[in-house]
């Protein structure tokens, strides 16, 4: 009898409880697996059966907590997003105008090789509809603090501060479109890179270094 017994209370014994999850921390767990698919498959790719499978919950659950895959999106988005502006304006901390570019464009590839996911998802046309949040509006904003600086130079070089807008677009756009190359290319590495985009945009296709070299404290 406590033979049996004994046996009964094996399995019991030895099954696992679950740990419930706050809604804290699921709400978490649903958007890492969330960005994890979106970068992988895109939006259309990404279904909310799947994002619930992963997380080993049921589809109401997603629903719960962002009303759907657009919700899910729409978080995931916005939070890579404010990671790439802030480390691209945390970055600008250096005097001089040629070093401050250097800084940005490190700052873009930074986040590229440590967000590549985010990244992924940002680059692509998000099916969303929204004024924020596109790549396009980010590139935007990024210009904008580019632009302050450039117009102060500007003054200072006796030029037309007004034009400062048009130069900011385009050297944020020719960096951030270099961006999407390297990001599957990833040659030549990333301090070459930045060397090639400050080369261009300080001297000039007309004054080009032909072995271009960073001014600032980086290197790599």
């Amino acid at each position: 009898m406590t033979g049996t017994a004994g046996v009964a209370a094996g399995p019991t014994a030895r099954r696992t409880r679950r740990v419930r999850m706050t809604g804290t921390e699921r709400r978490e767990q649903l958007l890492a697996i969330g960005r994890t698919l979106f970068a992988e498959r895109g939006y259309e790719g990404t279904s909310v059966e799947e994002i619930a499978h992963q997380a080993g919950v049921s589809k109401p659950v997603v629903y719960e907590h962002f009303g759907g895959k657009e919700g899910l999106y729409a978080v995931v988005v916005d939070r890579e997003t404010q990671r790439l502006l802030d480390m691209v304006t945390g970055a600008l901390t250096g005097g001089h105008p040629r070093e401050l570019l250097e800084e940005a464009a490190f700052a873009l590839l930074d986040y590229i090789e440590q967000s590549t996911d985010g990244f992924r998802i940002l680059v692509r046309d998000s099916p969303v509809a929204q004024s924020t949040g596109t790549f396009a509006s980010l590139i935007s904003d990024i210009a904008t603090q580019v632009e302050d600086i450039l117009g102060h130079e500007f003054e200072q070089r006796g030029f037309d501060a007004g034009l400062a807008p048009l130069y900011a677009q385009a050297l944020v756009g020719m960096v951030a479109l270099t961006g999407q190359w390297w990001l599957d290319a990833r040659h030549p590495r990333k301090a070459d890179v930045v060397a090639h985009l400050v080369n261009l945009s300080w001297h000039g296709l007309s004054g080009l270094e032909p072995s271009p070299r960073l001014i600032g404290h980086r290197k790599n």
